[in-house]
């Protein structure tokens, strides 16, 4: 799937909740299936800065793909990099680097989320893409 495919997906998910206790409920689920993050890498070169909680992400390519893996210390949180792990992972880093996120509205994340967890989410999305470009770099 395309990472459009897997947003719209998503979209189409979160659009089945009738109220955002429903939505954060969903998220927690969501952070319990993120395919976690190797001990070895939950390390501070792998935590993402500008977020409230601890956000740990990690990035290796396979077959042309980059295969992201990441934990957190706070629920929510872990939900919220579940979300745009299942949107980027398995994906070419140019695609991953020229994606949209405008998906994130469209679900109404960013509007209710503290302004501290909507910075660390701008953090996340940024982290994930900077590892696109880095990989990006490499395959030329």
């Amino acid at each position: 799937m395309s990472i459009e495919e897997i947003q719209n997906e998503i979209i189409d998910e979160f659009s089945m909740f009738e109220d955002w206790e429903e939505r954060y409920q969903y998220m927690i689920d969501l952070g319990k299936d993120l395919p976690l993050i190797d001990d070895q890498y939950k390390t501070d070169s792998n935590i993402i800065k500008g977020c409230q909680s601890k956000v740990w992400v990690h990035a290796e390519m396979e077959d042309g793909k980059l295969i992201f893996t990441a934990d957190s210390d706070a629920i929510i949180t872990k939900g919220i990099i579940a979300i745009l792990v299942r949107s980027f992972s398995n994906q070419p880093p140019k695609d991953i680097i020229h994606a949209e996120t405008d998906f994130i509205d469209q679900i109404g994340l960013k509007e209710h989320l503290s302004p501290t967890r909507a910075n660390g989410l701008v953090s996340m999305v940024k982290q994930l893409k900077m590892y696109a470009v880095a990989y990006q770099t490499q395959m030329k």
